[in-house]
């Protein structure tokens, strides 16, 4: 499986908008194939993720609103990556942010695209490990009504079984967690 780019031939911008996190844009391409057309592609700069994990071996999940869906969903501690940023420093500030836990031990998982037929984003996903709980964790952004919640590795499949957990990104992130913990279960 080639994992080369293939870039299309940008013909005409035809529409831009500058998000508060993403961008928007509408432009007459062609195809490597070679057909022509207006395709829409949401510019995103990224996304960093932690699978952490307690030392009891309970999984961090953050409980918020999300608006896109309108209600509350169950995720991995995740956030958007600034300007210039590594992957590795937004999810250490996201996680104490929103968990109010601290990770000793990271592992980079791997990264993925979140929604490829409209959007550029990648996530980075990160095991987290050793955590410990911060005495005086950062102050969550405005937006932010997260609520935490510890689910031993049973109830979270039962939980995507559900429907319960419906959050791509985080099922992703834990099928990666898990075969990097089964294959890597006699290194310490």
């Amino acid at each position: 499986m080639s994992t080369e780019k293939e870039l299309p031939t940008y013909i005409e911008q035809q529409l831009f908008y500058r998000g508060r996190k993403f961008n928007f844009d509408v432009n007459k391409l062609r195809l490597p194939n070679g057909v022509e057309g207006n395709w829409e592609c949401i510019r995103h700069p990224g996304g960093a993720l932690a699978v952490p994990i307690t030392k009891e071996g309970k999984l961090v999940l953050v409980k918020q609103y999300r608006f896109a869906v309108e209600k509350r969903i169950l995720e991995f501690p995740a956030g958007t990556l600034e300007v210039n940023e590594e992957a590795a420093i937004t999810i250490k500030r996201e996680i104490q942010e929103e968990t109010g836990y601290e990770a000793k031990k990271w592992d980079f998982l791997g990264e993925f695209p979140l929604a490829p037929g409209y959007s550029d984003e990648y996530i980075y996903a990160f095991l987290a490990q050793e955590l410990e709980k911060l005495e005086h964790p950062p102050e969550q952004d405005d937006d932010e009504d997260i609520e935490v919640i510890l689910m031993s590795f049973e109830e979270f499949e039962q939980g995507i079984i559900s429907g319960e957990i419906i959050d791509g990104k985080t099922i992703a992130s834990f099928f990666m967690a898990k075969l990097f913990l089964e294959k890597n279960s006699n290194v310490s």
